[in-house]
This record gives C-alpha cells, structure tokens and sequence, in this order.
C-alpha cells in the first residue's frame, strides 16, 4: 500500500535533526515547515566535569546515569579539553553504566565505553527507573547528567532510594536567538496554514506555547491543534506535556523514534483520506 501525505504541510519544531526529518517528511510526499523551537547552549562546566572525574577516580561513584548523546558527548568533550578523558574512560569502565535511550548508547559505544543497562522504550525516567530497580544504591554514588533542565522526577526517585547524587548539568535549552520564526509558526497553526504539526521533544510543545502566551494567543493555539490539524507526538513524554496544554495528540507511534512517528502520521492521513 503506497501511503503519502499528499503534500501536506507539517510544522516540524527539531532542531538538531531538522534536515533528517524534513527528509522524512518528502520521502512520504509531505511538504516540511521547519521552525526549530530550541537551542542547546553549552554551559560553563570545566569544574563541574573536573570534581566529577575526581570522584569517579576517587572510588566515590558505583553507578553513572546518562540520560542524552548530547549530555554524554559534552562530558567527553569537556574531559578531552582539561586533559582529562583517559581518566575518564578509566573511571567509568568501573562503574555500571545507565543509559536512558539508544543516544546515549550510541555515544558511549563510539567511545568504547560500555554499557551495563539500558531503559526500554519509550525511554522515559518511568522506565529508567524501573531498569535499575535491582541496582543497590542505598548509601551508594550516582553521577547524573542532566538533559536539558533538571529532571526533578528522577532526582527525587533516587534520593528517596538512599542514593548520594553527583549532578552535572552541561548543557541548556534555551529559546531560538530569534524567534520571530516561531511566532510566525504560532500565527500559520491558528490560521490554519498548516495540515499537521510534528513534537519531538516536551521543550518544543513549552516554547511554542511560551510564544503564544507572549501573543495572548495561547488558548487559540490548544483549539486549532486539537481540531484544525492533526499533531503528532513523538512518545508519552511529549504527549503528556501536551495534555497539560489542554491538547490531545491524534497520532502517537508505537515506538518512540522519528521514523516511526512519521510513518504513524502517513497512516492517519491516509486512513482519513481527502478528507483531513
């Protein structure tokens, strides 16, 4: 069965990988908006990787928990630039190694460090948490880096199993240095510009939202993704961010990826043909 988007137009708000789901878009005959809604900046962390290596040489740390390729490759890169990266490798080939998702994975594999447990989709804190629920960490050191922000949840579950938290936050998300874009992306969703609009990450959903309140167009915004465009969400992360803004996504792919959600969106428009 040939399943196109017939040219639909679709919002896409990723940044990082914004050329790779724009191609996704055309494979499928779909015609790609990209507005990339975040910025990852570096943070000032040469310190913080410095007494975080410290401890992982100390003996201080039994089990590091990476929770993104970006939060991985910033710790590596860091660890390079203060002389510092074969200690490093050192450290954590003796310590158990958590990885959130297949990213972090993929960065760790291509340092030749290795993995010891990986969380099972859809990758989220739940089912990190519930990976290494047989990990005694009562008493026990637990570097964690950081995505984005701080993940409150997880600290908390992890604090209240008795662990001792080494955090590193290396990087932020911080809004586009223009966002003209994005309001405008604001602007062609209540319009009714566009035939879809593509999440892949929970910060996306809170910056456009965070546009639209500066427009005072924020309850508009919720009315015209919920029933003038079909809005696809990459995984349960995304999706329950979107039910806090009162939005119910109409398309949620079984598995976790771009990919999948891309030709999750293809089906629905398919299955409700011309009339979308």
């Amino acid at each position: 069965m040939d399943i196109r988007l017939e040219g639909m137009r679709v919002g896409l708000l990723e940044a990082r990988m914004s050329n790779e789901l724009a191609d996704l878009i055309r494979r499928y005959g779909g015609d790609p908006y990209c507005v990339p809604a975040v910025r990852e900046s570096p943070l000032e962390c040469a310190d913080q990787v410095s007494a975080f290596i410290s401890s992982l040489s100390e003996g201080s740390l039994q089990v590091i928990i990476f929770l993104t390729g970006v939060g991985a490759r910033t710790l590596f890169a860091e660890a390079e630039k203060i002389g510092r990266w074969p200690e490093l490798f050192e450290g954590l080939e003796r310590v158990t190694t958590v990885c959130r998702g297949p990213k972090p994975v993929a960065v760790l594999k291509r340092t030749g460090v290795h993995v010891s447990i990986v969380a099972p989709e859809p990758n989220t804190t739940v089912e990190l948490l519930e990976a290494i629920a047989s990990v005694d960490i009562r008493g026990k050191g637990v570097g964690l880096t950081h995505y984005g922000e701080r993940n409150v949840l997880l600290t908390e579950a992890l604090e209240s199993r008795g662990a001792r938290l080494f955090e590193m936050c290396l990087y932020e998300w911080l809004l586009p240095e223009d966002v003209q874009s994005l309001r405008d992306l604001v602007e062609e969703v209540i319009g009714g510009g566009l035939g879809a609009v593509a999440f892949t990450s929970q910060i996306q959903i809170r910056h456009l939202f965070q546009m639209a309140e500066d427009l005072g167009r924020s309850r508009e915004l919720a009315e015209a993704l919920n029933k003038r465009l079909i809005v696809a969400s990459v995984g349960p992360t995304c999706t329950a961010v979107l039910q806090t803004f009162g939005v119910t996504p109409h398309v949620v792919p079984e598995h976790p990826k771009m990919g999948h959600m891309v030709v999750a969106l293809a089906q629905y428009v398919h299955a409700k043909g011309d009339g979308v």
